[in-house]
């Protein structure tokens, strides 16, 4: 071989040796997830039927404004995932959900005497159709509960139900985003009115939607 030819080579070798160190360093970078900005939309500005939701962890995306907005108060909470065992999940059961719970910061995660709180959870499990028509079918048929059939949609299909309970009144919408089941809730002493407790659930709602399809 001349030298020539293996000056050529030698140079092309050189020049490749970079590039190819730089997509493995590259490739081995995680973009770190950050919290999405929030927008104070309401639910009734807010397109769900186009959101595609991961079902995975997201409440680290929340903004922290989106729950200190929605309780009206400075709040602070707590997170569970797939598996859990956590009395701040639904039942005090096993998880078989991502989600989380926020309170005001005076009251505690664990210990929410006041019982005013947002939720958000999304179903580990993929959720048909069929399954989410059944989700809707029982939530309508939650004691002490009423549907708002003229609701914003939250998903397709969804429901949005209004609950009285206890000294407080929830407000809460579910639906399927592709084949994940997302739920949200926000729960305020019942002497809050309606229509301001349902604006701020839904608020809140599309900070949990925009959170879990980032």
């Amino acid at each position: 071989m001349s030298t020539v030819v293996r000056s050529l080579l030698l140079s092309a070798f050189l020049t490749l040796v970079p590039v190819t160190i730089g997509v493995v360093v590259s490739d081995d970078t995680t973009p770190e997830r950050e919290p999405v900005a929030y927008t104070g939309t309401a639910l009734a500005d807010y397109d769900t039927t186009t959101t595609a939701v991961q079902r995975a962890e997201f409440c680290d995306l929340l903004p922290a404004e989106a729950a200190t907005e929605a309780l009206d108060a400075e709040a602070t909470g707590s997170a569970y995932g797939n598996g859990d065992a956590s009395d701040i999940v639904p039942g005090g059961d096993v998880a078989h959900e991502y989600g989380c719970r926020f309170v005001p910061a005076d009251d505690t995660a664990d210990d929410n005497r006041s019982g005013i709180e947002a939720r958000a959870w999304v179903f580990a499990p993929p959720v048909t159709a069929d399954r989410a028509t059944m989700l809707i079918r029982a939530a309508q048929r939650t004691r002490g509960c009423t549907v708002d059939p003229a609701a914003p949609a939250y998903g397709a299909p969804s429901v949005a139900v209004q609950c009285t309970s206890a000294g407080r009144r929830t407000a809460s919408f579910r639906g399927l985003f592709g084949d994940a089941w997302l739920s949200c809730s926000l729960s305020l002493p019942d002497s809050t009115p309606i229509d301001d407790l349902v604006d701020r659930a839904g608020r809140w709602c599309v900070a949990v939607a925009l959170a879990a399809s980032a």
